[in-house]
């Protein structure tokens, strides 16, 4: 059995977001267990606690011996406020964790994988789990949990270190203290809601910040919003582009993203993706 302890870094979920993971679990997954911390339904603002709150949650999940895994419960904004505050505060229980999420959780990830504390994973979360295409998503990071590899973004070889990001989350992490040393590494990026012009100026930026990485491939980039003009370069173009002018290669694309086909991206090495 997976025991697995869910905390909110960011911003809030319900109460019938939790029921909905905890239903899917019971019905699919007996294997496994879920706890939801408190914390994930309290609001302050935009976020989920005050940072003093949701920092203790995740300390409270994390050194706790009884859990395997600390499930991040949504994205949103927030996480990068607590995330170094949290690492003198570890204790010799959270380093064998598995800690999962994506999108602003990723300021959690980034840390964590620079402090060598447990094994950081780009997943799904479970505010998804309410809507059948999300729970697709959430069940994929299940099966994962259960062994099954099936679900890890299919170009991993086990041989060359990777790491996965929504890409306005690593470009803000670049060049601060949360940022992990990624030479050597696939460097994975997607985004969500963002103009083309805006994906345009991070992709200058986060190249600019990546000396000696492996090479960078595109995940998915959704919701686009409408512009008054074309910006006329398609976000693989922008990517190209980009990689080619710092001198990263560019590998293509990868199954991340904000969309229920998001794969699984454990950081380092991880095994390869089985056949289905």
């Amino acid at each position: 059995m997976t025991r697995i302890a869910i905390c909110a870094p960011a911003t809030r979920i319900t109460r019938e977001h939790a029921a909905a993971l905890e239903q899917l679990v019971a019905e699919e997954f007996p294997e496994h267990s879920v706890y939801f911390h408190e914390q994930c339904f309290a609001e302050w603002g935009h976020f989920a606690g005050p940072d003093a709150v949701r920092l203790d949650a995740f300390l409270e999940c994390a050194n706790d011996p009884s859990f395997d895994a600390v499930w991040f419960a949504k994205g949103g904004y927030g996480s990068n406020r607590i995330a170094q505050a949290a690492i003198p505060f570890l204790k010799s229980a959270a380093k064998d964790k598995t800690y999962a999420g994506y999108s602003d959780c990723g300021y959690m990830l980034a840390q964590l994988y620079r402090a060598g504390i447990g094994q950081p994973v780009h997943a799904s979360m479970p505010v998804s789990a309410r809507s059948e295409r999300g729970r697709e998503a959430v069940r994929r990071m299940l099966r994962w949990f259960s062994g099954d590899n099936s679900g890890l973004e299919p170009t991993l070889d086990g041989k060359t270190p990777v790491v996965a990001f929504n890409l306005i989350t690593l470009t803000m992490i670049a060049g601060t203290p949360l940022m992990p040393d990624l030479k050597g590494h696939v460097v994975m990026v997607e985004e969500v809601s963002e103009h083309l012009y805006s994906v345009d100026r991070l992709m200058f930026n986060l190249t600019n910040l990546l000396p000696g990485v492996a090479g960078l491939r595109l995940g998915q980039v959704t919701a686009i919003p409408e512009n008054d003009r074309d910006f006329g370069h398609t976000p693989e173009e922008i990517a190209k582009f980009w990689c080619t002018r710092n001198g990263i290669p560019y590998l293509g694309r990868a199954q991340i993203g904000h969309y229920s086909g998001n794969c699984v991206v454990p950081f380092g090495l991880a095994s390869p993706a089985q056949s289905t």
